[in-house]
C-alpha cells in the first residue's frame, strides 16, 4: 500500500491537482503548480523544496564497518574523512553495477548509506565474519532537497548560521529551530543545494522553518518531473532508466558495468577488495566495455523537418521522456537513447545515450529514432562531453 512520507501533511495539501506517483511505496509529488516549468525555475533562478525520503536509507556502524563499507563500494571507504561524503556504485561479482547512491561518514564507526532501491540483504550478506550493524532507517529519517542558487541564503537564514564553508560532498551536523538536522552539500539537480536529513518526527516542524525562511527568497515546493529534466540537464543517470541493476536483468545485454554508465570514474582498482573487483578489472584489461554512456544533442532543423512533413509546427513536450528509442549509424543499430528532454536553460533538446564504444567521441552524428503523429522518421544527434549543463555555483 502507498503512503505519505513524514512530509505527506505538508505536500499533499499543496499538491491540489493530485498529480502523484509511487517511490519506493510512497506519495511522490510529479508537481505542485499547475505546469512543472515554475518549479523547474525555481530550482535553477531561486530555491526548491523536494521531498526525497523516499530514498532508502541504511546506518551502518561498528568497529568493521569501515570494512563493509569498502567491502561493497568501488571507491576507497578507508579515504572518506568524517564529514564527507562519497557517490558512489557498487557491484555484483560479475562486475555489473548492482546500485548507486551516497556514503556519508558521520563519525570514525558510522557511516550514512543511501539507495535507489532496497539494499539491505546485499550489504547484510556482505557483513559476514564482521563486527558491524546494519540499520534499516528509511522510515525513521526525512530527507528533504533544497536546490537552486538561492538554497544556502535559505538554509542560513533557518539555521541562523553560515554555510559557505560546507564544502562540495562535505555534510555536518545543524541546528534548525531547535531540530537536529543533519546537512550535506549533495543533491540531484546539478545546481547549488543541500539535502537536510532530519527524525521523520520533526518533518513537517523542518518544512515549516525552511518555508518561513524561504518566503523572502521565493522558495517552492518542487515536484519529480521539474527534477527529471534537471538532472538530464546535469548528465545524471537514472536507475531502471539509463541503466538496469543486475539484479533484475534478465539477460546479458540488461547488465551494466560501472565503466559502461560513465560511473568508471568512480572506480579504485588500488583499494582493497571491493565485490567485482576481478570482473571489471578484467573487463579494462581487455579494453574496455563494449558500450558508453554519452550525451546526444539533437538537430532542430531535423524535427522542423519532421513535423513540417505532417502539417504541424514542432512542439517539443515539457517532461522528460523515458523510452528507449534506437541509435543508428545509417541502417545500423549502434545504441539506443534512454532519456531525454527539452533543455529550457540550454535551450536544446538533449537525450543520453548508451553507444558502442567506437561511437562515443563528441562530434559524432547519429540517426535516432523520432516519432511524429505515428510516424516513425529519424533525427540527428550529436555526440557531446558531459554534463551538458555544469554550473559552477553547484562546487563553489
Amino acid at each position: 500500500m502507498t503512503i505519505g512520507t513524514a512530509f505527506h501533511p505538508r505536500t499533499s495539501v499543496l499538491n491540489r491537482k493530485l498529480q502523484w506517483r509511487e517511490w519506493a511505496g510512497y506519495f511522490a509529488a510529479s508537481a505542485y503548480a499547475e505546469h512543472h516549468d515554475i518549479e523547474y525555475s525555481a530550482i535553477r533562478e531561486a530555491a526548491a523544496l523536494i521531498d526525497v525520503t523516499p530514498l532508502y536509507k541504511y546506518l551502518v556502524r561498528g568497529p568493521d564497518a569501515e570494512r563493509l563499507v569498502d567491502r561493497v563500494i568501488t571507491r576507497d571507504a578507508s579515504r572518506l574523512k568524517v564529514g564527507q561524503v562519497y557517490y558512489t556504485p557498487w557491484c555484483d561479482e560479475q562486475g555489473k553495477v548492482v546500485d548507486d547512491g551516497t556514503v556519508a561518514r558521520l563519525d570514525q564507526t558510522t557511516f550514512r548509506w543511501t539507495a535507489a532501491e532496497p539494499n539491505l540483504r546485499w550489504i547484510t550478506q556482505n557483513a559476514r565474519g564482521l563486527e558491524v550493524e546494519v540499520e534499516d532507517i528509511t522510515d525513521s529519517t526525512a530527507a528533504l532537497a533544497l536546490q537552486g542558487p538561492l538554497s544556502r541564503a535559505v538554509l542560513e537564514a533557518a539555521a541562523d548560521d553560515p554555510f559557505e564553508d560546507l564544502r562540495y560532498f562535505r555534510r555536518r551536523p545543524a541546528t534548525i529551530r531547535g531540530m537536529n538536522v543533519d546537512v550535506s552539500r549533495t543533491g540531484y539537480t546539478g545546481d547549488l543545494g543541500y539535502e537536510l536529513w532530519v527524525e521523520a518526527e520533526q518533518a513537517v516542524e523542518l518544512w515549516d522553518a525552511l518555508v518561513e525562511a524561504g518566503r523572502p527568497f521565493g522558495v517552492r515546493p518542487a515536484g519529480m518531473l521539474a527534477l527529471d529534466v534537471c538532472r538530464l540537464e546535469a548528465g545524471l543517470i537514472l536507475l531502471d532508466v539509463d541503466y538496469t541493476s543486475s539484479r533484475h536483468a534478465v539477460i546479458a545485454e540488461q547488465a551494466y558495468s560501472p565503466f559502461e554508465i560513465g560511473l568508471g570514474r568512480l572506480v579504485d582498482f588500488d583499494k582493497a577488495d571491493f565485490v567485482g573487483r576481478r570482473a571489471v578489472r578484467a573487463e579494462q584489461e581487455a579494453g574496455g566495455p563494449r558500450r558508453r554512456l554519452v550525451g546526444l544533442e539533437l538537430d532542430w532543423t531535423d524535427l522542423e523537418r519532421m513535423y513540417a512533413r505532417q502539417g504541424l509546427s514542432p512542439v517539443m513536450e515539457a517532461a522528460a521522456w523515458r523510452t528507449a528509442v534506437p541509435l543508428y549509424d545509417g541502417r545500423r543499430q549502434v545504441g539506443r537513447a534512454t532519456s531525454g528532454t527539452w533543455s529550457p536553460t540550454l535551450k536544446r533538446n538533449i537525450a543520453l545515450g548508451s553507444v558502442d564504444a567506437a561511437y562515443q567521441r563528441p562530434g559524432i552524428r547519429l540517426g535516432m529514432e523520432w516519432t511524429v503523429e505515428a510516424r516513425r522518421g529519424s533525427v540527428t544527434g550529436t555526440v557531446v562531453e558531459l554534463p551538458f549543463l555544469d554550473l559552477p555555483r553547484k562546487r563553489n
